[in-house]
């Protein structure tokens, strides 16, 4: 699969320099290394990719959890994997198990374009979302607003897509091939009054969804993030002040919605979901 940096870090490079800082010196941080050594890094991925995914399972599997280089590993894994359900597992373990890195915001943008690659507009949507609620900030938010919005129009819901495309035109900044792909999805809302945006603003967000599972362990997580995926079901993560991981499925307008939903989970899933109400 090909997926284009979100962030303009090379390709590869996490993984190569991992495996250089640890076999010379193992306490050397990567922000260390030299940008000869960056472009050394990418050389080499570019003409030897499964040699890098070679190395980062190697490095995976060495590595401990809870080591500050293994986010960044696992990012680089997940973007140079040969196939998008590789990809898709490790980029959300980044951004589930690792929130508070720095590869978090880059892993969802990745996974935008994953989905929409995909044909699967319902997950961009959510993994755009969940960047400009959780990563409001991040550098990347145009980028994620770009694949938000477009999958937006493909789900025909303009009201939501369009002030997406506008943020993405705004943060576009000084990247003029960027900022003329915004453009000309921009233009299908160059129409729309000033008082037909509101309006259609205006339309109340979804209230409910059902919440399946609330766990400490990303592995139970990941397992049950798969299986809802596999059987059609918009599914995501929350979390809470408690460090509690809560598996939630859908946003629907109503309690009612909400609980045809819940009664289809419990007979395909068991288990005891219920209906929560989200602001």
């Amino acid at each position: 699969m090909t997926l284009g940096w979100a962030d303009g870090r090379t390709v590869g490079e996490m993984v190569l320099l991992a495996v250089m800082a640890l076999s010379t010196a193992p306490t050397v941080r990567l922000s260390a290394q030299s940008d000869t050594v960056r472009v050394a890094v990418l050389r080499v991925a570019q003409t030897r990719p499964d040699s890098a995914r070679a190395m980062a399972r190697r490095l995976l599997a060495s590595l401990s959890p809870q080591d500050s280089v293994y986010p960044g590993v696992l990012f680089t894994a997940g973007r140079i994997a040969a196939d998008a359900a590789t990809a898709a597992t490790n980029l959300q373990r980044v951004v589930v198990e690792y929130g508070r890195s720095v590869w978090a915001d880059s892993a969802l943008v990745l996974l935008t374009q994953l989905y929409f690659a995909q044909g699967d507009p319902t997950a961009t949507v959510q993994a755009a979302e969940r960047l400009r609620l959780d990563y409001p900030d991040s550098p990347l938010r145009a980028r994620a607003d770009f694949w938000g919005a477009r999958a937006y129009f493909d789900l025909k819901d303009d009201a939501r897509g369009c002030p997406l495309i506008r943020e993405a035109l705004d943060g576009a900044g000084a990247d003029v091939e960027f900022k003329n792909q915004v453009t000309f999805y921009a233009s299908r809302c160059a129409s729309a009054t000033v008082g037909d945006t509101q309006a259609k603003s205006a339309v109340p967000t979804a209230a409910y969804a059902v919440q399946v599972l609330a766990v400490k362990s990303a592995a139970q997580v990941d397992e049950m993030l798969t299986r809802l995926k596999v059987m059609g079901f918009d599914a995501r993560v929350v979390r809470d002040t408690s460090g509690l991981f809560k598996v939630r499925v859908g946003r629907y307008a109503t309690h009612d919605e909400a609980a045809q939903a819940q009664r289809r989970l419990k007979t395909r899933l068991g288990g005891q979901p219920f209906v929560v109400e989200e602001p």
